[in-house]
């Protein structure tokens, strides 16, 4: 990253897909996600890794929903944030180790891709917090991560595993921890 980075943060409609496409490449960010790993069943995701997913994405946009924010360095697609009220995320209801803490409604971070001459760089925090102001906007009261916690872990997973973010990045815009399911993975939250 140049030291004129120049960060801006927009919400993802139709008008961005094709820098949408260009940030996540020809492999969709990771494996043929195209970040709907969250939005489908496992059984479903499975069969539509690649071009489906892709397609699946383009039409959730294309119906006029915000599935994230962009993160741009000048006019260049740089990061992506994947967000939305936590009962949009099929993944989340049958996520036995991410059931919620609590009845409050809560807006949630799902997924974080920082293109690899960026990362390591304060991206991801900057782009949870802009997640956040985003949210708030939409009528949010509180938001949380599901954050990998590499201080817990035998040994760090390489950056595409650790697409839900990094307990030091949700720290640093100022969530707290309000769950541990397990050793390497927290629940943590923000009042907005």
């Amino acid at each position: 990253m140049s030291g004129k980075t120049k960060l801006t943060f927009v919400p993802m409609d139709a008008s961005r897909w094709k820098d949408f496409e260009s940030l996540f490449g020809a492999r969709g960010a990771c494996g043929g996600c195209w970040c709907m790993f969250w939005r489908q069943t496992k059984k479903e995701f499975e069969a539509k890794k690649g071009a489906p997913n892709r397609a699946a994405m383009k039409r959730l946009v294309g119906r006029g929903q915000t599935p994230g924010i962009l993160a741009y360095d000048g006019d260049r697609p740089i990061g992506w944030c994947s967000l939305g009220p936590r009962e949009g995320f099929i993944k989340l209801q049958t996520a036995r180790s991410l059931k919620p803490v609590d009845d409050r409604p809560v807006w949630s971070i799902v997924c974080l891709f920082v293109e690899r001459a960026y990362r390591n760089s304060g991206i991801s925090a900057a782009l949870i917090k802009a997640a956040a102001k985003y949210a708030k906007t939409q009528g949010a009261t509180l938001i949380e991560g599901f954050p990998y916690d590499f201080r817990h872990a035998e040994k760090p997973l390489p950056a595409p595993f650790v697409y839900t973010g990094l307990y030091q990045s949700f720290e640093k815009a100022g969530f707290k921890e309000v769950a541990r399911p397990s050793r390497t993975r927290a629940i943590m939250r923000k009042k907005l």
